[in-house]
């Protein structure tokens, strides 16, 4: 089969012909339709610091995806060849403390395909049965494709109480813009989106931003809506250390500030002012919660309230993966997909 492969340790990958993976009893194969091009990817692309630190190639590459079940091991029950499926991509031990005390999406040793074994980015992979999850039939497999990211952004937003609150997004990449969606459609009175790309504000706006503005304009815009006093949740899902000031600062007294952005370096805070006397609460977003987030998630889609397709801004063939590289790097993309097996 075709696979895109981190073949060693430097710049770029390789598509290359590999051995289709073999499936244990408690196993399935999966033909992979869509997959999800993560910034986790760019990472690994670049072979950036963290990359170097984490990566032990060669491994195919890719964690977010949706395809149809082409096998399934002797175990297996709850699954059939024919079915639609995504799949939780972070393989915990379900015998461990925090997975049995509902922590799994934390677990110590969480091993995640593309990442720490072979991913997404293939003809098929092969997953443990307990990560799949079933993809409903109105759902395309592009939205089951990037099921994924869309749980990290329910997962931050849906740990805060949302509805009619005021609520803050500092980030608008497609986890921002998926959660800016997600807001609004669990009732909060008001979400102000906040970033400095003029087609990403643009994408907030469409994903139902009631303001959709630059970080220079964030403080008057939550300022005059809440009569000085600073929003019930701010969603910080840039990492960028001003962002981070910024969410804190514009954080009302005994507010929730999520925090998803991964700093690409360590923060200064004052803990004193800008946290402790403010009364904040922080709450820092792993992945998606295994699976409650699942559930969530399926409802919102299912109900209509949610649309993340607008996110959607470039599809391409596996076969063009440097210029879709090229497109989340340019900082014109929304999410970017490949199509594999039409």
């Amino acid at each position: 089969m075709r696979a895109l492969v981190k073949t060693q340790a430097g710049p770029g990958f390789e598509l290359r012909e590999v051995p289709s993976p073999d499936i244990r009893d408690d196993d399935v194969l999966i033909r992979v339709r869509r997959a999800g091009v993560c910034g986790t990817d760019v990472h690994i692309y670049t072979w950036d610091a963290w990359a170097q630190g984490r990566c032990r190639p060669p491994f195919t590459v890719g964690h977010e995806f949706a395809g149809d079940v082409v096998a399934v091991g002797a175990n297996v029950t709850h699954v059939r060849p024919g079915d639609r499926v995504t799949a939780e991509g972070h393989i915990v031990d379900e015998r461990s403390l925090l997975s049995r005390t509902g922590n799994a999406h934390v677990d110590l040793q969480t091993r995640i395909i593309g990442v720490d074994r072979d991913g997404c980015f293939a003809d098929c992979i092969a997953m443990p049965a307990a990560n799949i999850w079933p993809l409903d039939a109105e759902l395309s497999y592009e939205v089951g494709g990037i099921m994924d990211p869309m749980g990290n952004a329910f997962h931050t937003a849906l740990t805060a109480d949302i509805p009619g609150s005021v609520v803050l997004v500092t980030g608008c990449g497609p986890i921002g813009l998926f959660a800016v969606g997600i807001c609004r459609a669990a009732g909060a009175a008001r979400v102000i989106a906040v970033d400095v790309n003029p087609r990403r504000l643009a994408l907030a706006t469409r994903m139902g931003a009631h303001v959709a503005t630059t970080p220079d304009e964030a403080r008057d815009a939550v300022m005059g809506w809440t009569a000085g006093l600073g929003a019930d949740v701010v969603l910080e899902m840039s990492g960028v250390p001003a962002a981070i000031h910024q969410a804190f600062a514009l954080a009302r007294p005994a507010g929730r500030v999520q925090m998803l952005g991964i700093p690409t370096r360590p923060v200064d805070v004052d803990f004193a002012s800008e946290v402790i006397f403010k009364g904040l609460t922080i709450y820092g977003v792993v992945g998606r919660r295994m699976y409650d987030t699942w559930h969530q998630m399926t409802r919102f889609l299912r109900s209509g309230a949610f649309d993340p397709t607008p996110v959607i801004t470039h599809r391409f063939p596996l076969e063009q993966y440097d210029e879709a590289m090229r497109a989340i790097t340019s900082g014109d993309a929304g999410k970017v997909v490949f199509e594999i097996n039409d």
